[in-house]
């Protein structure tokens, strides 16, 4: 009877974290870059009370034992890739990446992150750099005369100048790929940084070595599908008052147990 307290506990303890999850993809739905994640659940360990194969007193063969679960648990939050949907601002350090691969980010401990998150603005160095100021990696400056900039699907930055009718180039955007994006760690401000599971990044151009490319003026969106996570939700909250009335009704078992020596 104990025993179906801590397992229907264990369900409990999962859903939790399974609407925590939901939450947070559903707080991030607007975001740009933002890539949803999953919560994958693994069940524990059985306790054999009898093992199948086994000989009864009779002499016969047992085709089945007895096994009883003692629960499940979160075994991994797994962030979903999808590419998101993109939205046309016009702004010609909006970019998008159609495909694989991410934007190389200095961070400020030099150490370097990667983002899906394209709105990109000039510093007061004329750098370009994301919203918290971080430059993109290697960096590119637009001179202060440029009167328009443009960057081709290839990552080449290009800029017409006051005076001048032909553009010049001052820049070459780069891209990372990772063999199993699943495993970088994010550390807020849509960002990653690679770990050992997600192992060393492969950079190139835009359009190369399977990356994908560049398209200017657009953003891409959060691949949080509403829905989805709205039925997601449901299913949670449904599956936690389930193991709640699991807890109920071992609850009431022991109560009726205790109630006979009185």
């Amino acid at each position: 009877m104990i025993r179906s307290l801590y397992t229907a506990a264990t369900g409990m303890e999962a859903q939790k974290l399974n609407i925590d999850v939901i939450s947070n993809n559903l707080a991030n739905v607007n975001t740009t870059g933002y890539k949803r994640s999953r919560a994958d659940f693994q069940d524990l360990i059985y306790q054999t009370i009898s093992e199948a194969g086994t000989t009864s007193a009779e002499g016969s063969v047992l085709p089945t034992g007895i096994q009883v679960g003692l629960g499940v648990k979160t075994i991994a939050v797994q962030k979903i890739f999808d590419q998101g949907d993109f939205s046309s601002t016009g702004n010609p350090l909006d970019l998008v990446i159609e495909g694989d691969g991410f934007f190389q980010i200095t961070k400020p401990d030099t150490e370097i992150g990667y983002t899906r998150g394209g709105a990109f603005k000039l510093d007061n160095e004329g750098r370009i750099v994301t919203s918290d100021g971080y430059p993109l990696e290697p960096s590119i400056t637009i001179p202060t005369n440029a009167t328009s900039i443009t960057i081709g699907t290839d990552g080449r930055v290009s800029i017409m100048q006051a005076g001048s009718s032909t553009p010049t180039e001052v820049g070459q955007l780069t891209l990372a790929r990772f063999s199993n994006p699943a495993g970088l760690k994010a550390i807020g401000k849509t960002m990653f940084v690679e770990t050992d599971s997600s192992g060393e990044a492969i950079t190139g151009t835009p359009g190369s070595e399977g990356m994908g490319t560049i398209n200017q003026g657009f953003l891409e969106m959060s691949n949080v599908n509403i829905v989805e996570e709205m039925v997601n939700m449901i299913v949670s909250q449904r599956a936690y008052e389930i193991n709640s009335k699991a807890v109920t009704a071992s609850d009431e078992m022991l109560q009726t147990i205790s109630n006979l020596i009185r």
